[in-house]
């Protein structure tokens, strides 16, 4: 009996287990550019769990890559480079920035079929590079399907401070979003359960969420809405299609 119910109870562990977060990674090679680190911001582009540093999941050729400063956008897709990480497909791209400005980095990578979940996903990705000083432009929407319009600078942020920002979906802001936030963890910090893995939280009315980041580094914020129309699997099969608003932060200790 005792055999029974040890069983029994791993069983429904085993069930209770969350899917691992999926974060799509767009992260630049600085946040904030001066001429000491020079006018060419590296991104590094991956599909993977940030908190748990992997396993990578294996990307498709981007459906688009862009950048938006100043009020116009220039298409970097076909400046993306594939390159192998674990035996997973990754991309990186180099760009050189003629002004100052911020910088808005996008990608809409190529949808990613989860069987574990049933679903395709496809994660609109951003984050924002200022380059020389320019603090002007890092709340300019992209136009992506699922968008995160950041209501705090999302550069220069000392540890601790908040970020908040609003989900919207084709334009309109979603009430009661639900957000997953991440950190892309350093090999420094292990999680003590998987709560504590990814953190979740829930925008008010009017789509506006709030989170304060506790430590320096590379935070994610994931909005996840389902499509409004299904797409085909590798199979052909019609299913829902997941998309995700995500957008990058960095924040620093204050020394």
């Amino acid at each position: 009996m005792r055999l029974g119910i040890t069983a029994l109870a791993a069983a429904l562990l085993s069930a209770a287990q969350p899917a691992a977060a999926h974060f799509q990674e767009i992260i630049p090679s600085a946040d904030i550019l001066t001429p000491e680190t020079g006018t060419t911001v590296d991104l590094d582009i991956r599909f993977t769990h940030p908190m748990e540093q992997g396993p990578l999941m294996d990307m498709g050729a981007p459906q688009r890559i862009g950048v938006l400063a100043d009020g116009a956008v220039t298409d970097l897709t076909n400046a993306a480079e594939a390159r192998t990480i674990d035996g997973k497909t990754a991309y990186t791209l180099s760009h050189a920035v003629t002004m100052p400005a911020d910088y808005v980095f996008f990608i809409t990578p190529a949808p990613y079929w989860e069987p574990a979940e049933g679903k395709m996903i496809v994660h609109h990705a951003k984050v924002v590079v200022d380059a020389f000083d320019a603090q002007e432009g890092w709340d300019a929407l992209v136009g992506l399907p699922v968008e995160i319009e950041p209501l705090a600078r999302p550069y220069g942020l000392w540890t601790g401070n908040v970020f908040r920002g609003i989900v919207r979906k084709d334009g309109e802001p979603v009430p009661f979003a639900e957000v997953e936030v991440e950190w892309r963890n350093d090999g420094s910090v292990t999680a003590p359960a998987d709560a504590f893995v990814t953190q979740v939280i829930k925008a008010g009315p009017d789509g506006v969420f709030s989170y304060a980041m506790p430590r320096a580094g590379w935070w994610g914020f994931a909005a996840l809405e389902e499509a409004d129309d299904p797409v085909a699997n590798p199979d052909g099969d019609m299913v829902p299609l997941e998309e995700g608003g995500l957008m990058w932060v960095n924040v620093r200790d204050m020394e």
